[in-house]
């Protein structure tokens, strides 16, 4: 499954707090087509009703929402923030990556987070979506495990 597009990659982005970032994620995501702004709003809204158990490791939040709330495709973006923002998680704050996933179903959501921990969980990989200038490299990291 081809999880990453270079249209859904954005590095080095001014982020002004949890929900502007979760927003600028998430619009790559629409401008995409791969999710309706109704599916935006509700990854927001799960941040300020539930909080910030999206942000799932130091520096790294996933922010998605339930497919019926506006999902189109599956899909995966990426922003890496200039600046790290807190977004109230008491051991894995500050977030410096924003990974918004839309899922169609269950299963595509699953398999998502599957590929999304191989590549995290890889310091090699990690540190290279950290500093990279070169979007395709990010793109090929989610691709090609």
């Amino acid at each position: 499954m081809e999880l990453l597009q270079l249209e859904t990659v954005e590095l080095d982005v001014e982020g002004k707090n949890a929900i502007n970032a979760i927003r600028l994620a998430g619009d790559l995501l629409v401008n995409a087509k791969k999710a309706k702004p109704d599916y935006v709003d509700a990854m927001v809204k799960g941040y300020t009703d539930i909080g910030p158990y999206i942000v799932i490791a130091p520096g790294i939040a996933i922010p998605h929402a339930r497919p019926e709330e506006g999902a189109l495709q599956t899909g995966l973006s990426i922003i890496r923030l200039t600046t790290s923002i807190a977004f109230g998680h008491e051991s894995n704050d500050p977030v410096k990556l924003v990974c918004a996933l839309v899922g169609i179903d269950k299963s595509s959501h699953l398999e998502m987070l599957r590929q999304i921990s191989k590549v995290f969980g890889n310091k090699e990989k990690l540190h290279t979506i950290l500093t990279t200038e070169d979007k395709l490299e990010v793109v090929h990291l989610f691709n090609n495990t």
